[in-house]
């Protein structure tokens, strides 16, 4: 909705008014922002006000006697006027030595994600990009029953994954030791990309599928690495706060049920969180998404702040997840100051 129009009266109140619903989650009346808002204006005035909003769109009345809430279009004049007033960010030297001793890039995703849902008091999450640089540090082959074998791959920054693999014809203990040895001897040290595009290569070698040996080894280590392929990172914590803000706003049963519906469903299938998360912030720097500015219409009860950062390694995005009845001025400086701290030499 265009602001045009809106005097600086007409933005205290709704400021005044976004503030006081998000804190309290009912709906609040033209006598409490009369006796509250600090403007000295009667309740008429501040009615009058009020009708002017909502006809502009910002505010909406849930029952003809009830006080107002704000639409998507109030909540987004309220966060603008925020982004006019932030500050600097700052770095959290507590959070940066807990994050120095994480041991592997997924320790310190899932760290930075606890940090900001208990922080923010909403759902935090941590999204890396798809990792190039990940090595092949180890493969074994483990015979579970005679033609079924587990192939465990290892690769630098403690990533390590299984793979159950049916086989044409029984395997050894013996002969799996030796294919793991011929796979570790050749392709230890190749990023999981060249790993896998090398082994697709010598598997098409005619003359080297004679030796049984090796087209067993070929054949279980590109199973093996097509599972391992470096993938994106997302890390999500803090699902109980969503329920305990869902639960004390004030709509009916239904409407909260319909919303975790909505949400629980992407967070345990990550990918399509990923999904929506890589369409919607498409920039650097920070981003905040509220309600039916989402493209996707399952985020719609939804409102995000995420913004990115980048830790000399790779670039990343974290922020939080929450109702559109969010805590925006903590949202915005938990996230600020959080990718501050990641970004910063100091702090890793």
């Amino acid at each position: 909705m265009a602001t045009t129009g809106l005097g600086d009266r007409q933005r205290r109140i709704l400021a005044r008014l976004v503030a006081e619903y998000i804190e309290q989650g009912e709906p609040v009346s033209s006598a409490w922002l009369a006796e509250h808002s600090a403007l000295g204006l009667s309740s008429a005035t501040v009615r009058n006000i009020l009708a002017h909003l909502e006809d502009q769109g910002f505010l909406r009345q849930p029952h003809t006697s009830a006080g107002r809430v704000p639409t998507d279009s109030g909540y987004r004049l309220y966060v603008d006027w925020l982004l006019g007033t932030r500050r600097r960010p700052r770095t959290l030297p507590a959070l940066a030595a807990r994050l120095r001793h994480a041991a592997t890039v997924t320790d310190r995703l899932q760290g930075v994600s606890q940090e900001l849902s208990r922080a923010s008091h909403q759902i935090g999450f941590a999204l890396a990009p798809a990792d190039p640089t990940v090595r092949l540090r180890h493969i074994d082959f483990v015979r579970l029953e005679e033609k079924r074998v587990l192939v465990v791959l290892v690769a630098t920054g403690g990533q390590i994954t299984h793979k159950v693999i049916d086989t044409d014809t029984p395997c050894d203990d013996v002969v799996l030791t030796q294919a793991a040895n011929y796979v570790n001897a050749e392709f230890t040290g190749l990023t999981l990309h060249e790993a896998r595009t090398a082994i697709v290569a010598r598997m098409r070698q005619e003359r080297m599928l004679y030796d049984a040996l090796v087209a067993r080894a070929l054949q279980l280590a590109q199973a093996g690495l097509k599972e391992a392929m470096p993938q994106e990172t997302l890390h999500v914590e803090g699902t109980s706060f969503l329920l305990d803000e869902l639960l004390g706003e004030s709509v009916s049963p239904e409407h909260t049920l319909e919303t975790l519906r909505a949400l629980l469903p992407m967070i345990e299938e990550k990918h399509r969180l990923v999904d929506l998360l890589t369409r919607s912030i498409e920039s650097n720097g920070l981003t905040i998404l509220i309600g039916s500015e989402h493209s996707s219409p399952d985020l719609h009860p939804f409102s995000l702040v995420a913004t990115t950062f980048n830790d000399g390694q790779r670039t990343g995005t974290i922020g939080v997840i929450g109702p559109t009845r969010m805590r925006y001025e903590k949202a915005i400086s938990v996230v600020d100051s959080v990718s501050q701290t990641l970004s910063d030499p100091l702090g890793r």
